[in-house]
C-alpha cells in the first residue's frame, strides 16, 4: 500500500479530522434543545463516551457519519480501497 501524500502531509490532514462537535452532532443537539430536552455532551464517565447523553431518560446516543453507515447514495459514503473485505463484513 502506498500513500499519494508525504507523513508529514498525511499527519497534517488527520490533524483536521474532528472527533467531537461535528455537523452532525450539532444538528442532533439543536434538534434536542427545540424539543426544550436537557442533555449533556462527550461524558467520560460511561463506556464508549457517548457524543450525547439523555440522563433523565438514560440514554446515550452515539453520533456517526456516513462513512461508517454507508448510506445508500450518499455521496460521502465510501468503502476504502484498501482491506475491502474487512469493512465488507
Amino acid at each position: 500500500m502506498t500513500d499519494r501524500c508525504s507523513k508529514f502531509v498525511r499527519s497534517q490532514m488527520m490533524a483536521r479530522v474532528r472527533e467531537k462537535n461535528t455537523a452532525p452532532e450539532q444538528a442532533a443537539r439543536n434538534a434536542l434543545r427545540r424539543l426544550r430536552i436537557g442533555f449533556q455532551v462527550h461524558r467520560d464517565d460511561l463506556p464508549g463516551t457517548p457524543d450525547i447523553t439523555l440522563m433523565r431518560r438514560r440514554v446515550a446516543i452515539f453520533v456517526h457519519g456516513c462513512f461508517w453507515h454507508g448510506h445508500a447514495g450518499c455521496r460521502y459514503a465510501a468503502i476504502p480501497a484498501t482491506r475491502r473485505r474487512f469493512y465488507l463484513r
